[in-house]
């Protein structure tokens, strides 16, 4: 796909591979990777492109597949001039770039308990974008607002109906680009926030497969949250449950495996082609719907193209 670009204060690659840019270390190029210097400059940019070139947000990589095609038109990876974190009483703003890790860091050293998203991985952009949620707490519980470019360049200002949260999900306009997103969390005593954290993180890394080549859980699970994302404690029936009783911990696909540790994590065993970990993603939903009659619905985004 070709295309006039408008010039720019921040970076701009042409054919650029994406496969390292994303934790399964798969995908072919994005015609065009725009990396914006602030918001200043992605909204210019926006406003400029041509309208009909199609737009893709990118965060870190941590819960996505690129097909092995690639993606036409911008992938947009936002930088260093959106991280900054900012805390004002029980209020924390945070740019998209910045790890929702830190910013759970950065909140529990002021007294403020945003302690869930420390086990989160990825960035606060796709935290917001997909709800993201542990320990029964979510997004949408401390969400106050976020700020976004729209694809025309307008900066707009999103509040908590406007993202309609959902389970694992919101609601945003094509092409919009969210920048930034202020929280509110309850008060705590630092240490014991920290405290809190820590034991988080020794529970993750005994149950998670955190040290393989991963994108996070593979599939929402299929029960026990309410519309809202709330937890629901009358069902409890998780993804990897499923798949583990359809038999298929374990299972391959050229590269890529249902980890043994934990079977809704698909991993890039070592030579994984992003065909082979979403066709062995299919395989899984098919054989746990043959199983069960349970249909299974990603949580991991997949975009791109297949190859021709």
């Amino acid at each position: 796909m070709t295309f006039d670009l408008p010039e720019v204060r921040g970076t701009l690659t042409t054919h650029r591979p994406l496969d390292d840019l994303t934790w399964l270390r798969v995908g072919g190029p994005a015609d065009v990777l725009f990396q914006p210097a602030d918001p200043a400059d992605l909204s210019a940019f926006l406003a400029a492109l041509d309208p009909a070139v199609p737009v893709f947000a990118m965060g870190v990589g941590s819960n996505l597949i690129v097909r092995d095609g690639g993606i036409r038109g911008v992938v947009i990876r936002l930088g260093r001039g959106f991280n900054t974190i900012a805390i004002d009483g029980q209020e924390v703003t945070a740019g998209a770039a910045a790890l929702d890790a830190h910013v759970a860091r950065k909140a529990a050293d002021a007294g403020v308990n945003l302690t869930f998203l420390r086990t989160i991985p990825g960035s606060i952009g796709g935290a917001v974008r997909m709800n993201a949620g542990c320990y029964g707490d979510y997004v949408a519980d401390v969400f106050q607002s976020a700020e976004a470019v729209l694809r025309d360049g307008t900066r707009v200002t999103f509040t908590g109906d406007d993202m309609q949260f959902a389970y694992r999900s919101s609601r945003l306009p094509e092409g919009a680009v969210l920048i930034s997103a202020t929280f509110k969390g309850p008060a705590g005593v630092p240490d014991e926030l920290n405290e809190r954290m820590t034991a988080q993180l020794r529970k993750r890394d005994e149950t998670q497969p955190t040290k393989d080549r991963t994108a996070g859980s593979t599939f929402r699970n299929p029960a026990g949250f309410s519309s809202t994302g709330q937890a629901d404690d009358s069902h409890e029936l998780k993804a990897w449950k499923v798949i583990d009783d359809a038999g298929l911990r374990g299972a391959v696909r050229g590269g890529a495996v249902m980890n043994t540790m934990h079977p809704n994590f698909l991993t890039n065993a070592g030579n994984a082609t992003a065909a082979d970990l979403e066709g062995l993603g299919e395989e899984v939903r098919k054989k746990v719907y043959a199983d069960s009659g349970i249909t299974l619905e990603w949580e991991i985004m997949r975009v791109g193209e297949t190859p021709s």
